[in-house]
């Protein structure tokens, strides 16, 4: 009797673990959210206007500045919603938007995979940050593509790339495989 004592409380145990560990966030993940989104047009695209807030925590702060490359990725879905149907997916894209730290030049350059033009250099870290969470001017989709009178849902959301590290870094910076960053899904509804 005492052995199915011993296997009922660590099946217990076992279920309780995976339920307390499939509900909880990534700890910056509580703070990190989209605000200011915007979809418009243009006279032949759907346009998007979006920033996050709160997406660097003290720690990615502190890899950022220690030279460590720091990628954000926006995860973009417009589909168009079909009653009694499976939706039909018009979009689905990654956008990746990169900074990383030259300590000799005390500078930071930003890549975003969406703006076509060269990297953004700049000495600030405030408009570093600045780069890093905003698009801009985002192509969703051709106006052609959406038909008048349907309806339609934008999701969005962020979330900060994984990060392989030297093995030099990785034992000064052991915290980094510690922290993650990922925002809940914005869902925006609208009729074209």
């Amino acid at each position: 009797m005492f052995s199915y004592y011993r296997i009922a409380v660590f099946i217990l145990g076992f279920f309780l673990t995976g339920a307390f560990s499939l509900n909880s966030k990534p700890a910056s993940a509580e703070n990190a959210r989209l605000s200011n989104v915007v979809i418009t047009n243009t006279r032949d695209n759907l346009l998007l206007f979006m920033e996050t807030q709160n997406a660097f925590s003290e720690k990615i702060k502190t890899a950022t500045l220690s030279g460590v490359p720091v990628s954000f990725s926006f995860y973009i879905t417009l589909v168009k919603v079909r009653n009694f149907w499976i939706d039909r997916t018009i979009r689905d894209k990654e956008v990746t938007h990169t900074v990383v730290y030259d300590n000799l030049k005390k500078e930071f350059e930003i890549s975003r995979s969406w703006d076509k033009g060269e990297p953004v250099t700049t000495k600030s870290f405030e408009e570093a940050q600045h780069l890093m969470t905003e698009i801009k001017s985002f192509k969703i989709a051709p106006l052609k593509r959406l038909i008048k009178g349907n309806r339609y849902q934008l999701r969005i959301r962020a979330k900060l790339n994984k990060l392989t590290l030297p093995y030099y870094l990785d034992t000064v910076l052991f915290f980094i495989s510690r922290w993650d960053f990922e925002t809940d899904w914005y869902t925006i509804d609208f009729i074209y």
